[in-house]
């Protein structure tokens, strides 16, 4: 194991057990223990100035117990004999006085990851404080030299974790790897005659080799701010509406919302007795791949040990499977799929998708409408799928970028939404284990003035 945890595997593998054999000690009918240990760097300047050095060192040890269909959960960052114990008892005395649940328990045997595989997920980045600041007074650099025009900056950020975790329970499961993430990010403030405009950008991935260079991210994020200056309010109309890559990824993360057993069983989702049904249009298709190498969003297996499945969550537009953890799946008569801790890089697809689908054709496709770039607020009912959000970008004329927009929303229905997608580009962004292009959609509402 590296050198930046002070525990190795085996450690935390002995602390695991040790909660387990007091839980059973107590008289649990069943456990669960996760160890982890995890150290940081974040480091952020603004105007070149170092604003925040932030150095992180965390450990947790935290346990949950069944008795019978009772369930009790507690936790430490005190590795010590005794506080161990204490989290146990603690836990367990939680479960005597809790009010039984019928699908309370550890998952089914048959869906444990007894073979975790290697997905090559960490990869520590050996960068100093010195050297992060340095980086992140690059990316800053860069974006002031973009134009005179750049006035300001919300700062920049350059951010390393790096982690290990062993998770075992009573019915002999164990698993345990390492992991990494890493990212560089930006802020650049742009002035003229009407006001100020603010935009940002940023790369992350597991392997420090693959952030995208500091100056490309402070150069591509100035640019993004002087494009939005002067801009304009519209009058309310309805148009179709062009959402930049990074924004679908947040539709997907919307769709993952509706279709997560927690709010199926609670009924609090629009998408209640959906499966198998048409949601999205007939040329569209989900997929899910929790394996994918070097994923940001991979794993091994979810938070309860179960394996995952690479499978089409949509497929041609129709709603082929939830995610589900083996509470919410019992909960609903089903079984987990592996989703404890939510989706594992989930990418949009289209059949219609061509290889010279690119920004720029997308915003040809799009004629006369209006392209997003930033959205703004919470304005999603999962209910009844409810869609309402402040936005900006642009608006397009003839295929052109013709001026930009603020200060306006945008609404509709998600079933709607999804639905009335026509074109998705090839445009692909990368966003918190979310894969997609920029997408079409017909016919939305515009509010302004």
């Amino acid at each position: 194991m590296s050198a930046l945890f002070a525990f190795s595997s085996d450690a935390l593998r002995a602390l695991a057990d040790a909660a387990l054999a007091r839980a059973r000690d107590r008289g649990a009918s069943d456990a669960a223990a996760e160890v982890s240990e995890s150290v940081g760097l974040s480091v952020s300047t603004r105007k070149m100035k170092v604003e925040t050095i932030e150095h992180t060192r965390d450990k947790g040890l935290a346990v949950t117990v069944y008795v019978g269909k009772r369930r009790g959960h507690a936790s430490t960052s005190d590795f010590a004999t005794q506080a161990i114990h204490e989290a146990v008892d603690a836990a367990y005395n939680i479960a005597r006085f809790t009010a039984e649940d019928s699908a309370a328990g550890l998952p089914d045997d048959d869906t444990f990851e007894r073979a975790p595989r290697d997905l090559d997920l960490f990869h520590p980045w050996d960068v100093d404080t010195d050297a992060a600041i340095r980086i992140a007074q690059a990316c800053e650099r860069a974006a002031f030299a973009v134009s005179p025009q750049i006035v300001n900056s919300e700062g920049a950020n350059v951010y390393t974790s790096s982690g290990h975790f062993v998770l075992a329970n009573t019915r002999g499961f164990v698993g345990a790897y390492p992991y990494s993430r890493h990212s560089i990010s930006v802020s650049p403030i742009a002035a003229d005659a009407q006001g100020m405009q603010r935009d940002d950008w940023y790369t992350t991935s597991r392997v420090p080799g693959e952030l995208a260079a500091p100056e490309r991210v402070g150069d591509y994020a100035a640019r993004r701010a002087l494009a939005r200056l002067s801009a304009r309010r519209l009058k309310t109309r309805k148009v179709p509406v062009l959402f930049e890559a990074p924004l679908v990824c947040g539709l997907l993360g919307n769709f993952v919302q509706a279709a997560s057993g927690g709010a199926l069983y609670r009924k609090a989702s629009f998408l209640v007795d959906a499966l198998d049904k048409p949601l999205f249009a007939d040329h569209i298709s989900v997929h899910e791949d929790p394996y994918a190498l070097r994923g940001s969003g991979s794993a091994p297996f979810d938070e309860e040990g179960v394996r995952g499945l690479r499978r089409d969550v949509v497929s041609g537009g129709r709603l082929a499977g939830y995610f589900l953890a083996t509470y919410s799946a019992r909960k609903l008569g089903m079984k987990s799929t592996g989703n404890a801790g939510g989706a594992y890089n989930l990418e949009l697809r289209s059949a219609r998708t061509q290889p010279g689908d690119d920004f720029d054709a997308m915003v040809r496709k799009l004629g006369t409408g209006l392209l997003v770039t930033e959205l703004i607020g919470q304005g999603v009912n999962y209910v009844s799928g409810d869609y309402s959000r402040g936005a900006s970008g642009f608006w397009v004329e003839r295929g052109k970028i013709h001026h930009p927009v603020e200060e306006i929303t945008i609404a509709g229905n998600l079933r709607d939404m999804y639905r009335n997608i026509v074109a998705v580009g090839a445009d692909r962004a990368f966003r918190g284990g979310k894969v997609a292009g920029s997408i079409i959609i017909e016919g939305m509402t515009i509010g302004g003035a």
